[in-house]
């Protein structure tokens, strides 16, 4: 199986210099303009794939750059990119292996071989032992070790076996099935663990261990702090196969924990923690919203995956959110992108894109280990539209920085309250539409004297009144949140991210910097634990971990 390895310096491509002139031909673009000289602009720069509307006419963009940016993805390969993603070439080249989260939703039909053998009559029989699962867990078949059936799950994971899982089962609410409740343990505090468990009852909990080497330090330290908690509550060694079950290749280590061979789904190492909800780490997926809508989240973005191959790149989404991307950060000075959902169940999209984005694409090297010649992964950051106006959107509109954003609103609530959604619908419109107008300064004079204050008065409060607008956003709506759409959606931003890393010609399937610090942990640990440890590498650690050790001897 061949390496897939993007041997061009896009800084060095004719398309790279292109843009470079054409940014400077833009220093006096504005949104204002270009939206009153052109009608059709919202219909030019909007488009509809897999039951996502995505407007992006409110961006620094004109018919040339759209054009100069498809060239440079062109010219940087990405036809080829993608189609190496999809037909299992080793795109994960530090590793040495291919990057398949999409063969989890694709059809048992369609035949891919990874090492020769064909992965998706495997895929397929997970997805079954899934099946039967959660059938047993809905039909009061699964029962804990008091004969009770099963009422509450709790995933044991932290990273992509936590954020993808927790997003879509709260995105999914309204599609929550009676009987069953969904929690997740994830961070090592035991503050955490402590408030999870006083919820629970031991003879009516399944905790679910997500590990793929069952040795990850949180999630070991959490399923052993769990199982001395069953213990401790009336549980016994005997039924402990009926309250613990494991997600992870080592299957030897799940065992020896005592999780029956049956009851151990596997990973596989051609998926990424950050990519992996759709595989049997997306059990407590299933388990909260039922198999059938979790299909449907797979069939989503198998939609958004098909549009992502097949779409010219004009009108293909996923490639128009990278490259627009790829314009701010790499021509515009931009370090960060907001995520901005205005629905409460997408709350947590933004945790999950965190990870998706910046351990994806934070990274300062090519595949071939040459040093970048640009700026790469941008800062994700943002949260809950209402609340945020009322607190970061001030730096958004009127601060230093150019802060790309994006919008995302469904058109329908599950839970209408009189006309809230209405208002919630509007909010999210004007403040991309307030980050694209501003107020100037000549605006901000005339408000101030319709309201009748006086000219001096007038001129020493209309510079703090002047917000600059042509900031630019996109804005992403759903008919609804519902499976497909959330699977198309989360895809969609799957691919974006790799769309920018080919541009860029790094890895976005491994996460050295992650291993790293998880290396240096232990062995402050063993520092701060043994009885005459050698000396930390520098004097800042070693003092934190004496200030540590003497607060506990006293």
């Amino acid at each position: 199986m061949a390496y897939y390895q993007n041997p061009l310096d896009a800084t060095t491509l004719p398309a790279w210099q292109a843009l470079s002139e054409h940014r400077d031909a833009m220093q006096n673009f504005t949104l204002r303009q270009a939206f009153a000289e052109d009608s059709q602009r919202f219909s030019e720069f909007s488009m509809t794939s897999s039951s996502l509307f995505l407007d992006y006419s409110k961006n620094l963009i004109s018919r040339e750059t759209r054009t100069l940016l498809v060239n440079l993805a062109r010219e940087c390969g990405l036809e080829q990119a993608i189609r190496a993603l999809f037909d299992g070439e080793l795109v994960n080249s530090s590793e040495g292996r291919p990057a398949l989260h999409t063969a989890l939703r694709r059809p048992v039909s369609e035949r891919l071989a990874v090492n020769g053998v064909n992965v998706m009559p495997e895929v397929h029989r997970v997805l079954n032992q899934m099946t039967e699962l959660v059938g047993r867990i809905h039909s009061g078949m699964w029962r804990g070790y008091s004969e009770k059936p099963i009422t509450d799950i709790v995933n044991i994971g932290i990273g992509g076996s936590f954020l993808g899982p927790q997003l879509v089962s709260e995105a999914l609410l309204p599609f929550a099935q009676k009987g069953v409740s969904c929690h997740y343990l994830a961070n090592i505090d035991g503050s955490e663990f402590h408030e999870l468990v006083g919820k629970l009852r031991a003879e009516t909990t399944l905790f679910i261990v997500s590990s793929k080497t069952f040795g990850t330090l949180e999630t070991l330290k959490n399923a052993q702090a769990a199982r001395a908690w069953y213990l401790a509550q009336g549980g016994s060694e005997e039924s402990l196969h009926r309250h613990f079950i494991a997600v992870s290749s080592n299957r030897e280590a799940a065992q020896a924990f005592g999780i029956r061979a049956e009851n151990i789904f596997p990973m596989w190492d051609w998926v990424g923690g950050r990519y992996s909800l759709w595989s049997a780490i997306g059990l407590p997926i299933a388990l909260a919203i039922g198999m059938s809508n979790f299909k449907e989240l797979l069939s989503g973005a198998y939609s958004m995956d098909q549009h992502f191959q097949s779409a010219p790149f004009e009108r293909n989404m996923p490639v128009i959110l990278g490259m627009l991307g790829v314009w701010y950060g790499n021509f515009w000075g931009a370090q960060s992108h907001a995520i901005l959902p205005y629905d409460h169940y997408l709350r947590n999209i933004t945790k999950h894109l965190q990870q998706l984005d910046m351990e994806s694409n934070g990274k300062s090297v090519r595949h071939d280990g040459s040093a970048v010649g640009t700026d790469t992964g941008p800062v994700i950051w943002g949260g809950v539209g209402c609340n945020g106006q009322h607190a970061y959107h001030q730096l958004l509109h009127q601060g230093t920085q150019l802060i790309p954003a994006d919008f995302i609103v469904p058109v329908v609530s599950y839970n209408p309250v009189a006309d809230h959604h209405q208002w919630l619908y509007a909010n999210c419109l004007s403040q991309s539409q307030a980050l694209m107008l501003g107020k100037t300064r000549s605006e901000a004079e005339a408000e101030l004297r319709a309201k009748g204050l006086l000219e001096d008065e007038v001129q020493r409060l209309a510079p703090h009144k002047v917000i600059p607008g042509n900031r630019p956003s996109n804005t992403l709506v759903l008919e609804r949140v519902s499976p497909r759409r959330l699977g198309a959606l989360v895809a969609m931003y799957e691919h974006k991210v790799f769309v920018q890393s080919v541009i860029w010609g790094i890895n976005a399937f491994d996460q050295w910097g992650v291993e790293l610090g998880k290396e240096m942990g232990k062995n402050v640990y063993q520092r701060m634990t043994s009885w005459d440890p050698e000396p930390a590498e520098d004097a800042s650690t070693q003092g934190l971990i004496d200030y540590f050790r003497g607060r506990h001897r006293g």
